[in-house]
């Protein structure tokens, strides 16, 4: 893998994270979600996994844009990239208050994000 291809890669990660921080800073600060800390419950979980989709597959979309070749490829190996750290997050998390189904959700659509993402972008490539 060259270096453009973990560039391309560490750039969705990083604006897949820092798009989903920033979301979950402004609901925070809005009032929208309680402070933190605290569980926000199935509804406002629910929220947060349709942004987090949508910010999944910009990153995917990201990362195929800046692939050196193959984009589809390095869009799914982000997806994998997030399946590893979802799990990681959810087995760290998972004894706090809040729906269990909500990190397990974000196992299960990192790759078809980061897949639609990625195919979005090479059909645009054309």
């Amino acid at each position: 893998m060259t270096l453009r291809s973990v560039g391309a890669v560490a750039a969705g990660f990083v604006a897949v994270a820092v798009g989903s921080t920033l979301v979950d800073v402004v609901l925070h600060g809005t009032g929208v979600y309680p402070p933190w800390g605290q569980p926000i419950g199935n509804g406002l979980s629910l929220l947060a996994t349709t942004y987090r989709v949508v910010i999944t597959i910009a990153g995917g979309y990201l990362t195929a844009r800046l692939a050196p070749n193959r984009p589809l490829a390095h869009a799914v190996v982000l997806g994998i990239l997030g399946i590893v750290v979802a799990t990681g997050a959810t087995a760290a998390t998972w004894n706090l208050p809040g729906p269990h189904w909500y990190p397990l959700a974000l196992v299960a659509t990192a790759l078809p994000c980061t897949w639609l993402g990625g195919r979005s972008a090479s059909r645009g490539a054309h």
